[in-house]
């Protein structure tokens, strides 16, 4: 057993690791089983945790506090993910101290590993053209593709930092992206309208926000998984009225 100064200690870093996994994008059953790794590496043997999307419940035992701690915001980060296993194998492989993870975790929090905003829209601007070529379109509307994909992240970026709703942010980019579509269909420089929406809208999609509301259904978190479900139907749905809005015009 460990004392209580040191029992604080691990609960906070246990809370960590698990608000920044799921801040980052991980399923729920990675962030609790974590945690419970971690726990079981320090003797707290009946600790319990239960994760959703929005929030952390975490219990060292019986006879023992429990503690909650809310996960404000959520985004994709596979690097921190990464990194945060990595402590966590390493405090349970004993090749740390708790005291030497859980500053290591703070790190993590402190560190944005996000690449920069204009290299993240050169980067969708160029996977539009390249999906593109993958639904078969013509390589004549592959600049097409790349200008409304280019758009339509910074649009979502700007939106997204000026009202904070995520489901707004979406509706506007995929509304510019359709914009842009028509534009240059319209002056000959793009032939296939659809096509071009289609891969200019891909860098939108939440692809990993549906495979985590699978795999957490699957493990049997049916709370979080519907969550997520219900969180990337929103976000389908945002992205199809913006374009439904352009084309009914």
């Amino acid at each position: 057993m460990i004392e209580m100064e040191e029992e604080e200690l691990a609960i906070d870093c246990f809370l960590l690791a698990g608000r920044l996994l799921m801040q980052s994008g991980a399923e729920t059953y990675r962030a609790e089983d974590t945690m419970l790794r971690m726990a079981n590496s320090q003797g707290l043997t009946s600790a319990q945790s239960f994760v959703t999307p929005t929030g952390i419940i975490f219990s060292a035992g019986h006879k023992r506090p429990t503690r909650i701690v809310q996960i404000p915001r959520r985004s994709t980060d596979l690097e921190k993910i990464a990194l945060v296993n990595g402590v966590s194998r390493r405090l349970t492989a004993e090749q740390i101290t708790l005291s030497e993870a859980f500053e290591e975790l703070q790190r993590i929090d402190r560190s944005n590993l996000y690449f920069p905003t204009w290299l993240q829209i050169v980067a969708s601007a160029i996977a539009s053209g390249c999906f593109l070529i993958l639904f078969e379109g013509v390589w004549k509307d592959v600049p097409a593709a790349i200008l409304a994909g280019g758009i339509g992240f910074l649009l979502f970026v700007l939106m997204h930092e000026l009202t904070k709703v995520k489901f707004f942010a979406e509706f506007t980019a995929a509304l510019f992206v359709g914009i842009t579509a028509f534009i240059t269909v319209k002056l000959g420089i793009g032939i296939q309208i659809d096509k071009i929406i289609i891969a200019s809208v891909m860098p939108l999609v939440p692809g990993l926000l549906i495979a985590n509301a699978v795999r957490d259904l699957m493990a049997g978190h049916f709370v979080s998984g519907v969550a997520k479900g219900t969180e990337a139907f929103l976000t389908a749905f945002a992205i199809g009225a913006g374009v439904a809005l352009v084309l009914s015009f």
